[in-house]
């Protein structure tokens, strides 16, 4: 028999390893560029500065806005990307020029027509700061909007910081390469569409190779995620836009935003957008599901109101760019008489080329696609190495 002293001791060695171990786990817990106020603070002292920020700039649960304004920075304007300031617009609607109801700053809309601020709008600006929480994607709209605040910033003489967030989808570097005459507002770099990379280290990347008017002259530091590994696991708290609402449509998104171009429905509509197929008449599968208005995520869905059959991908292992599922589609309707590429200029634009496309109605397989891409990807592995932060 052990005397109780025994277990006694046995319990305070294993309390104190639990809470040495809790202790560790914050202390190198992932912190975003935005949580770094020492490194970024300094350079705002005595400055006018403009916010390119939505609802996904947040300082544990308060939004950089509200914690910049407590401590005393002079937030003259924020400029609202696609979705808008607080992440409630449809994809593509419009976003517009506002006052901000709680702070009373004047909102910008950087989407649609004005993608690019104008001189007077960022007149009386020192320091603009880009915090967005990014999913690496090429056609996520963001990086676009980076790249041309980037730019209106080079041309003006105003400071541009990023406060860097995780990549969810870091470990993934694949598709094609964008191709200059196919350069869109969904594809602006000659990157592929899955380029590993976070929007910090993009950002160096644009700069440094001349992406933007200006390159040279634009005076650009990046505040770096504190712990962050490339092979960090990083769950988003907070969803980046209304249509992808959790880790498992950030993983599919790559794979299924291509369907876009197609008469397929990707589940916009539903509560679980980004990780269904789905179509009428011809079923694609045995999921049913029912497309609906949802106010502020999609008012006007494929298949409102008419129920359509496919596939329930929610507990599926897709990851990165999944090229499977999207020619067995075309092939269904092929075989049926029905038009898959309904917008063939669109899906172009989304791949960065119109070879994907000609490949899969050639009827090239999947390893011969991406077998084809492979050249090019590691000449872009090569051209990235100097602007990476993260090892």
């Amino acid at each position: 028999m052990f005397p109780i002293r025994f277990f006694m001791v046995l319990f305070i060695l294993s309390t104190v390893t639990t809470v040495t171990a809790q202790a560790n786990d914050a202390k190198n817990a992932i912190s975003v560029g935005a949580q770094q106020f020492a490194l970024y603070l300094p350079q705002l002292k005595d400055k006018q500065v403009g916010l390119v920020v939505n609802q996904t700039s947040v300082v544990g649960r308060t939004h950089l806005v509200d914690s910049l304004l407590a401590k005393n920075v002079s937030i003259t304007k924020i400029f609202a990307p696609e979705h808008g300031f607080r992440g409630d617009y449809d994809a593509g609607a419009h976003v517009k020029n506002t006052v901000d109801s709680k702070t009373g700053i004047p909102l910008i809309s950087i989407y649609g027509k004005n993608k690019k601020p104008s001189a007077a709008q960022l007149s009386g600006l020192d320091v603009i700061i880009f915090d967005i929480q990014d999913v690496g994607v090429r056609f996520y709209t963001y990086i676009s909007s980076m790249h041309y605040m980037m730019e209106a910033a080079a041309e003006q003489g105003i400071e541009f910081i990023v406060l860097d967030r995780p990549n969810p989808n870091i470990s993934h570097i694949d598709g094609p390469i964008l191709k200059p005459q196919f350069k869109s507002f969904v594809g602006m770099h000659p990157i592929p569409v899955l380029h590993g990379m976070t929007v910090g280290e993009l950002a160096k990347m644009i700069k440094g190779e001349k992406w933007i008017n200006n390159a040279a002259d634009l005076k650009l530091s990046v505040v770096p995620v504190g712990h962050y590994t490339r092979t960090s696991r990083y769950s988003l708290p907070i969803k980046p836009s209304p249509n992808l609402p959790n880790d498992q449509a950030i993983g599919l998104y790559p794979s299924l935003c291509f369907f876009e171009a197609t008469p397929i429905s990707i589940g916009r509509g539903t509560d679980f957008p980004f990780q269904v197929i789905g179509f009428s008449p011809l079923p694609l599968g045995e999921f049913n599901f029912t497309p609906r208005a949802i106010k502020g995520a999609a008012m006007n869905p494929k298949f409102k109101g008419i129920e359509v059959s496919g596939l329930d991908l929610r507990q599926s292992d897709i990851k990165g760019l999944e090229l499977a599922l999207f020619i067995s589609a075309y092939k269904q309707l092929k075989a049926n008489d029905i038009t898959f590429f309904e917008r063939k200029d669109f899906m172009d634009k989304l791949a960065g080329t119109d070879q994907l496309r000609l490949a899969i109605e050639a009827g090239h397989s999947v390893e011969h696609i991406k077998q084809s891409w492979q050249p090019e990807l590691s000449r872009f592995k090569l051209k990235r190495a100097p602007y990476l932060l993260y090892r």
